[in-house]
Parts: structure tokens; sequence; C-alpha cells
């Protein structure tokens, strides 16, 4: 029997060694002889790169032509640009930047600024994720959970997206600390992602990377999501979609299959976060990835008595490995909102905030830093991060990437908030 305390270490080193992502993931993959005699995994290997099928190409990609410009029509921010911020700290990281908390210069407003190199989204083709991530966030017009964009602009060398400042943790941090939630707790949270899912899906956006590192918490404690990176648009109610894409411990079945999947790929996302909330690892977690990937495949859901059985229920629905049967494939989120798990949750009171979280970050202003991970605010902010590029950098990659990001640039109307 393991102690609180070795239960804590195990989470805390699976929670660090989850952060390096699919592809870092697929590469240990494969230098792992045992986990590659394995036949699904074998499979997965012989797929590359988990991008979206039209950006897969064996052959580096010449420089877009003028056909080939993502162009989502002209800036209506063209005076933006990275001096009008003071870069205060670091507080997230990713394949193609960083994340930073900044202030406007000119109103003393705090923002998360998400600062990503051009030449890097290049080298592994993954423009249209980007702009993927762009246009979602376009679309949000202040639903309560998910994180609102401000604008965007571009330098030549950098694409910045001006987002929310959400300074109450990552759910994943806080789980890090406290190992699990009370059903209570996990019921608020699991209720708030489930609207915000419902939402999304509502606008044909299959959201697919689910996960407590993209959960956030605001001042007060509510749940917002983040990273629209991975999402997949236009997937309309009976829609498929087969990249295979997400994060390794929260794949769905039919993902691993390589088979088409629909939106009910997100309820099975929402059903491992649940009972992660619940029990303290992911329902099918094993070390050994070639194991994991097998649990997720065939081993039958395992639940603990320790919970009610309306989780009980719901867990099931959501972690059933046959699509077409699991909760939500019918009427999407109206059958996640009926379940009774939920029956204590006012739906218009939660969507309207009126429902008292039942954790509050007690953060005291933006400066209160206490909930990001000290591996991101204790680096330096890059001199480069608010610098437009030197007039020497001006070389062909550049202009490469500056072409290839035509249109990025983008500030809302007024009326959007209205």
């Amino acid at each position: 029997m393991q102690t609180q305390e070795q239960c804590l270490r195990h989470s805390r080193a699976f929670m660090k060694q989850r952060r390096m992502g699919l592809n870092d993931f697929i590469q240990r993959l494969a230098t792992n002889s045992y986990a590659c005699k394995h036949p699904e995994v074998q499979s997965i290997l012989n797929l590359s790169p988990p991008q979206d099928a039209e950006l897969m190409n064996a052959n580096p990609s010449p420089p877009p032509s003028p056909s080939q410009q993502i162009n989502l029509g002209p800036s209506s921010n063209p005076s933006a640009k990275p001096s009008d911020f003071h870069f205060l700290k670091v507080i997230g990281k990713g394949s193609f930047g960083k994340v930073l908390l900044a202030r406007h210069r000119a109103d003393d407003q705090f923002y998360a600024v998400k600062v990503l190199q051009k030449k890097a989204i290049l080298k592994k083709k993954e423009e249209k994720h980007i702009m993927s991530e762009r246009n979602v966030l376009l679309k949000n017009v202040k639903h309560p959970f998910l994180v609102g964009l401000h604008y965007s602009f571009q330098t030549a060398d950098k694409l910045y997206f001006i987002l929310d400042y959400i300074n109450g943790g990552e759910l994943f941090y806080h789980l890090q600390r406290e190992r699990c939630f009370l059903e209570p707790r996990a019921r608020f949270y699991a209720a708030e992602i489930a609207s915000a899912l419902g939402y999304l899906h509502s606008l044909n956006i299959v959201y697919r990377d689910l996960k407590p590192e993209n959960i956030l918490l605001d001042s007060q404690g509510h749940i917002i999501l983040t990273d629209f990176g991975l999402c997949k648009e236009n997937i309309e109610p009976n829609g498929t979609t087969s990249t295979f894409c997400g994060t390794p411990e929260y794949l769905a079945p039919e993902v691993l299959h390589k088979q088409p999947y629909d939106r009910t790929v997100d309820w099975w996302c929402l059903g491992a976060v649940l009972y992660e909330m619940l029990y303290g690892l992911p329902p099918f977690y094993s070390r050994n990835t070639a194991e994991m990937y097998d649990n997720i495949l065939n081993k039958p859901l395992q639940l603990k008595p320790n919970i009610s059985n309306a989780a009980r229920h719901l867990l099931e629905g959501l972690l059933q490995k046959d699509r077409t049967k699991r909760l939500g494939c019918t009427e999407d989120f109206i059958e996640i909102k009926n379940h009774i798990f939920f029956s204590p949750i006012n739906w218009d009171d939660l969507n309207s905030k009126k429902i008292t979280p039942p954790f509050n970050p007690n953060v005291t202003g933006p400066n209160d830093l206490r909930h990001f991970d000290p591996e991101f605010t204790d680096e330096p902010v890059p001199s480069s991060i608010g610098c437009s590029p030197d007039s020497a950098l001006a070389t062909a990659s550049i202009k490469e990437a500056a072409e290839a990001f035509v249109g990025f640039s983008y500030a809302p109307s007024m009326d959007s908030y209205l």
C-alpha cells in the first residue's frame, strides 16, 4: 500500500513527464524496444507526427505562394506592436513559444501574451493549427468558461495573442498539490468544463485536447479552458475526423484505433479528467506506455467504491470504449447536463457564475503568481520578446514566415463585447 506521500511523489513525476507532449512521446516510444513490439504501438509509429492530414507531406514545403497564404482579412489593429507592453514574467511554455504576463503601457491593464516563433511553427508545418486556434478564439464572444482573445498581431518573426490574464493556476497545479478532489468540487469543475465543451460543439468545434494543464482557474475559482491549438473546426453534429492528436493519457480508443471520431471524443476526455479529479491519476494510466495504450483499448474500467453511484454511472457512460454507446453520442451536451450526477447543478446559475466556487485561489492581484509553476516564473524574460526583429535578421526565412501568416492580426469590434 502506497503512503500518501509516495502517491504524491508518483503523481508529481507523472504530471511532470506528461508536459513533454505527443511528439516527444512518440519519439520515446520509437526508442523503447519493449513498447515497439506491441502491435498497437507499431501501428501508431507508422503515422507521421500528429498533425492534420492536410499538413502531412514527406517533402519539405516550398515557400508559400500567394495562393497558399492564409488570409483571414486585413488587420484590424495595424498599430499594435511588442513595445506597447512591459513583459513581466514567463507564466507558461509550449512547443512554439512562451506565455508571458504583460502590462499594457498605455492603460496599465494586465494580459497574458502568447508569443509564438514563426520559424518553429513552419518547421513543424503547424500553421493551420495555429490559425485554427486563432479562429476558435475569434468565435468565442465571451463565453464564461473560455479564455478571451482581445486582439492579435505579428512581427516578421513572431505571432502575438493578447489574451485574458488568468492567475488562479492550472487545475493540473492544484491536482499536483492535493492529489484528488472531493466529489462536490469535482462536480462543479466538471459542470463548468462540460458547459464550455457544449458551447464549442454548438459552433461545430471539437476541442480534442482536454486535460488538467489546459484548464485554468480564474481569481474567483471558476474554470477557464485555454489552448485551442488542437481544436477541429466545422465538425457537424454527425461529422467525423481522423487526425491522430491529443495527449497520450487522454486518447480515446477510436483515436488510438485511427478510426474516424466525432465530438464524443471530448466526452471521453471529460470522463478521464473527472476520473483523475476523483482518483488522482487518469483512468488507464501506466508508466509503461505500451501497457497504457493496451489498457485504454482493452482493459475494463475499474472504479473503486469510494465514489457515489451517480459518479460511477457517469464515468461508465463517458468512458465507454464504443463511441456509438458513449454518453453524449445522441444529444451531445444535453445528455451530460441531464445526468443524475449533475442534478445539484442549476445550469443557468452556473453559466451566470452565481454558484460560489468550492475553492478560492485567494490571489491578491495581478502580480500574485503563487499558483504558477516556478519552473516558468523563475525563467528570465527573453529580451527579444518585446522587440521587433533587427533589420539584420530580415532574411529570406523571416520573409517566408511573414508571408505564411497573412491575415493573422485581429482586433474585435467594440460591439462584440456588448
